[in-house]
């Protein structure tokens, strides 16, 4: 049976199934993106949202999301559409030519583009690709949101259309990844490391209380991408921003409280230790 070379799973896929993020599937003895064109949700969001602080700020931007996720976050907010299988066959979609053309529309807005965002996009990197190509074409910027657990040779495909990425890195230990999400924070460290060569990124951690919230933890990871280095060798803690962003109760993880306002800012100061630029979110 086929191997999905997509993410860190590798899923064996059977004919007509789907792999774990329900948005690749076998056809034909092929894997292909399953959620091609499939529009679950569409805004016109400012910019500050995805969350970007230091790329076009005051900006708006046209985001849309699909079906799927490669990560089973507790936690999740999209847990409605990134926690469920793509339709097959899908019953809304659009073609890469509308959306760059619905993007385009959406100028007299404000919008500066278009962000790939709500579940996880580069399970249908295809249409990322595809899509974000006509998006520069037309002169405008193209935005992704990703939980980075997947193989560089997606990012390679993708990367050349794409403006700026928020990427999440949702703890900074192998227990927290293996364990809590089924996740590889290796592929992660991997992926971020080669995307801030790329092109601007921003990063986001959700603290949640006896999870991630250490300060050593927090001096590790922000020791770890201001050690980081861009394609003109300059170092990341100068350039690459940090969010530490408050968690709520959500999904499966509601029997903790919300982090406290405290801890977040305490953990934040310990970032600006080594980063120059880091963010509080859902404060």
């Amino acid at each position: 049976m086929p191997v999905c070379g997509t993410c860190f799973r590798h899923c064996v896929i059977e004919e007509g199934k789907t792999g774990f993020c329900g948005g690749r599937i076998c056809r034909g003895g092929r894997i292909v993106c399953a959620n091609y064109g499939a529009i679950s949700s569409a805004a016109l969001d400012p910019i500050e949202k995805k969350p970007l602080r230091r790329f076009r700020p005051g900006s708006m931007i046209l985001s849309v999301g699909s079906y799927g996720c490669n990560l089973d976050c507790p936690f999740c907010q999209n847990h409605e559409i990134s926690r469920v299988p793509c339709p097959d066959p899908p019953r809304d979609t659009v073609t890469p030519e509308q959306l760059a053309s619905a993007a385009e529309r959406y100028k007299k807005e404000g919008n500066i583009g278009l962000a790939f965002t709500y579940n996880e996009p580069l399970i249908g990197y295809e249409f990322v690709r595809d899509a974000a190509k006509l998006v520069r074409e037309r002169g405008m910027v193209n935005v992704l949101v990703t939980n980075g657990c997947f193989e560089l040779s997606v990012l390679e495909e993708t990367a050349p259309y794409i403006d700026a990425m928020n990427i999440d890195i949702k703890g900074f230990t192998d227990d927290f990844y293996s364990g809590l999400l089924a996740g590889r924070l290796e592929t992660v460290k991997a992926f971020i490391a080669r995307a801030v060569q790329l092109c601007h990124v921003e990063l986001t951690e959700l603290i949640i209380p006896g999870e991630n919230d250490s300060e050593e933890e927090m001096r590790e990871l922000s020791s770890w991408i201001a050690g980081l280095r861009d394609a003109k060798g300059r170092p990341a803690g100068e350039r690459v921003p940090l969010h530490v962003s408050r968690f709520f109760p959500r999904r499966r993880m509601t029997d903790r409280r919300a982090t406290s306002v405290k801890t977040v800012y305490r953990l934040a100061e310990v970032a600006r230790e080594k980063l120059k630029y880091v963010y509080t979110g859902n404060c």
